[in-house]
């Protein structure tokens, strides 16, 4: 594989990743306004990104998609996006977004595994190592630096099994799809997996859709959800499969590291944290796992 494609992987999925962060506060502000429930949050961000990708598919080339792998796709979409998504956002009623961000450093150790089963890709010893270090300085980090403004928050069990499912559902996403990611193009393939997952939304959310009061949906519950619909779903869903064409998909799932500093750096710029060593130990410990996995020799030396 090309140098270049390489770098444009790693600055795709880094970007996907940030934005990822982000979306962590985002949707737990979405949550917390009560007027829509998590499904018909979900329905929301579906629709909008279908409709997105969509337009866009129409200012480019077709492509013609194999009818045997539509049902690949509608797999990938109920793992990547559906079931994905729908944990996240459940988890997240009855989770902290710390809570939340420390299970999400699970996502690579999962990847690792799923890789190794379905990609016969090696689970080498500084591949090992480069995954635990990275996790060892997240979790420093995040028990250091990120605080509820209001006292302290606590998770319901219940939430933090539904965010390690969120993790092993979006793993297995990474690790059994590179293949077919790889055959069709970034906008075709999000624009089939976008459809699919909104279309199967729809029978759990149509209700709540002609019920809900929309007068009580705020400027600050439209915004945050605007980031939600263009940032966290449609830009970011578009850089991932950019990354997972060109990284394997231990690289591709390492950078879910970068959400945790993503809430770091915003508790800061808002005031409720600061900079401290443990911070830049942490910083140090991620990154050199990240290097480590980078150069561990994989099947296809890729």
């Amino acid at each position: 594989m090309k140098t270049n494609n390489k770098l444009i992987g790693h600055i795709a999925i880094f970007l996907a990743y940030s934005i990822f962060g982000f979306n962590i506060i985002t949707c737990k502000n979405l949550v917390s306004f009560g007027v829509v429930s998590p499904i018909g949050i979900f329905f929301l961000r579906a629709l909008g990104a279908t409709i997105c990708f969509w337009l866009v598919s129409l200012f480019l080339p077709k492509e013609k998609v194999d009818k045997k792998d539509l049902p690949k796709i509608f797999l990938a979409s109920m793992l990547g996006l559906f079931l994905t998504q729908m944990s996240f956002l459940k988890a997240m009623i009855i989770t902290t977004p710390v809570d939340a961000a420390i299970i999400t450093t699970l996502t690579p150790i999962f990847t690792m595994f799923i890789a190794a089963i379905f990609l016969k890709e090696p689970i080498t010893f500084k591949k090992a190592g480069g995954v635990g270090l990275s996790f060892v300085g997240v979790i420093l980090l995040i028990l250091n630096s990120v605080h509820t403004p209001n006292g302290v928050e606590h998770s319901h069990p219940l939430g933090l099994c539904l965010m390690i499912c969120n993790c092993l559902f979006f793993a297995l996403y990474l690790g059994a799809f590179r293949p077919l990611v790889q055959k069709y193009g970034t906008i075709t393939f999000m624009k089939w997996m976008f459809l699919f997952s909104m279309l199967i939304a729809i029978p759990f959310n149509i209700k709540e859709m002609i019920t809900t009061d929309y007068t009580l949906l705020t400027s600050e519950f439209m915004w945050n959800l605007a980031f939600t619909v263009i940032c966290a779903t449609f830009i970011a869903y578009f850089l991932v499969p950019i990354g997972q064409k060109n990284l394997r998909p231990t690289i591709v799932s390492m950078y879910a590291y970068v959400q945790p500093f993503i809430a770091s750096i915003v508790s800061i710029i808002i005031g409720m944290d600061a900079m401290t060593w443990q911070k830049i130990l942490a910083a140090i410990l991620v990154f050199t796992g990240v290097f480590l996995v980078n150069k561990s020799k994989a099947k296809d030396s890729q």
